[in-house]
């Protein structure tokens, strides 16, 4: 995606959460977006952080909210728009996000690429086929499912084992799960844009890359 078309899905996304939180109105894709937003399906999250101010005058980013569709069942337009008013409303960790609270809080997508299941000789050579910084993981153990993003290890400076255990917990699962038989790991990354600030510029955001390990893959089915 460019910067422009980023630009294009935030503001989408931010619009469609205004709307649905003023009358209750889940707003359809404007006619003349680009062509590629109206028809491409990937997967695709939207992640809410609110800007919050210390007695030092200091900016801090709260996470506020975040759901998405892992896999691509909708074109991006569609996909922004339901995943930003789901991010607001739904995400069980939170209360919904308010109308006035839109004035403080960051939009940041991010649309993910295929996901690809790893497959391993044994549980212990999990954590070095994972690249921190530039994959997400998706932990799958019978009907438990849990996701996160490539930007999430960054952020809380995780290593690899880390990032195994904390992507169990989101699945409900126990830490140590993904070295269980049976336990699914997947991978994928993400192009991620956000804004600057609260409705201002939008640009996209860079992670840090780290080594790319040797590994096998296959696509998820």
């Amino acid at each position: 995606m460019t910067e422009k078309e980023g630009e294009i899905l935030i503001k989408l996304a931010r619009k469609a959460t205004s709307e649905y939180l003023s009358v209750g109105r889940i707003i359809e894709p404007p006619k003349n977006l680009p062509q590629k937003l109206m028809t491409e399906k990937y997967g695709l999250f939207v992640t809410l952080e609110k800007i919050q101010i210390d007695e030092q005058g200091v900016w801090h980013r709260v996470l506020r909210g975040c759901i998405g569709f892992p896999e691509p069942v909708y074109p991006l337009a569609k996909a922004a728009i339901l995943a930003a008013i789901y991010a607001a409303t739904e995400d069980p960790r939170f209360p919904p996000v308010t109308l006035n609270e839109l004035r403080s809080i960051i939009f940041e997508i991010s649309i993910l690429s295929n996901i690809r299941l790893l497959k391993a000789e044994k549980p212990s050579d999990y954590p070095k086929m994972i690249r921190v910084g530039y994959d997400g993981l998706l932990i799958e153990r019978g009907a438990n499912r849990g996701l996160l993003l490539p930007q999430v290890a960054v952020e809380y400076n995780w290593d690899e084992v880390t990032f195994l255990q904390q992507a169990c917990l989101k699945a409900g699962l126990p830490p140590d799960a993904w070295q269980l038989p049976g336990t699914k790991i997947y991978v994928f990354q993400a192009q991620i844009f956000y804004e600057l600030e609260p409705d201002g510029r939008v640009i996209e955001r860079k992670i840090y890359l780290s080594r790319r390990p040797s590994y096998i893959f296959e696509e998820q089915q």
